[in-house]
């Protein structure tokens, strides 16, 4: 349920539907499929991703954290990645962090500011942000602003704090969040059995093979590994003569 080959299906029946649409696309339609990506652990993960998208001549939406402790969104390479992605047409937005912040007022102030540094670092405007891990309080907010989109603002999430897998709203949501699919598979009966649609994947979850979610979070922390590894020797040249015993036994 998680390797590319089950990912093209999923973008196969959302590009023969023939109502893919952004979130400013969205906005004017009254039926949509809208494909977003939090990035939660690995850019390199979002990345491969999004080529798997291209291949099909398919674009969505990927948000990245500002706040984050597994990536640095700033570093050279991460930069390059998403200067690259959205050179390809991929469309970047901030996943912003609550933090613990509880004053909707100031959470306003905050993603505002996160997002006009996040542009000024990357070299394009950023128009949209999700939410990572929002509190009710936060979508019932229904943050709205001028030329920014909120993937939880009312026309493209139903906020219903009663909800469950069974609840008919206004527009479906699917999230593949903690490796299970909430509220149903998209399918073409659920993806197509719906006028409007919003599906969230979380790109760390989706690898070449597909994995379940022990051999997922095994591959993934491998990959950081060999990252760090990496990081250290191309910034410290005192540590190759000990790289060798860092090495994982393969």
């Amino acid at each position: 349920m998680f390797s590319y080959d089950d990912y093209r299906e999923i973008i196969r029946i959302i590009r023969d539907s023939g109502r893919q649409a952004t979130y400013r696309e969205a906005l004017t339609r009254d039926d949509f499929i809208i494909m977003r990506h939090d990035v939660e652990y690995s850019v390199e993960r979002a990345f491969e991703l999004s080529k798997v998208e291209e291949s099909m001549d398919f674009r969505s939406h990927f948000f990245f954290q500002w706040t984050n402790n597994s990536y640095n969104i700033l570093s050279r390479k991460n930069r390059d990645i998403l200067k690259e992605m959205h050179e390809r047409g991929q469309h970047i937005g901030l996943h912003f962090a609550l933090n613990g912040m509880t004053d909707m007022k100031a959470v306003r102030e905050e993603i505002l500011r996160e997002i006009e540094m996040l542009s000024t670092m990357l070299g394009f405007e950023i128009h949209a942000f999700s939410i990572h891990r929002p509190s009710p309080d936060a979508l019932a907010a229904n943050f709205k602003f001028d030329h920014i989109l909120n993937a939880y603002q009312n026309e493209f999430f139903t906020f219903d704090p009663k909800a469950s897998p069974d609840s008919v709203l206004e527009v479906k949501y699917m999230s593949d969040a903690n490796h299970i699919w909430r509220y149903g598979y998209p399918d073409e009966a659920n993806i197509l059995g719906h006028k409007k649609v919003q599906i969230l994947t979380h790109p760390f979850a989706w690898t070449k093979k597909g994995y379940d979610n022990y051999d997922n979070f095994r591959t993934l922390i491998e990959e950081k590994y060999d990252e760090l590894l990496d990081s250290i020797d191309r910034e410290c040249k005192d540590f190759a003569q000990y790289r060798d015993s860092f090495e994982r036994k393969q």
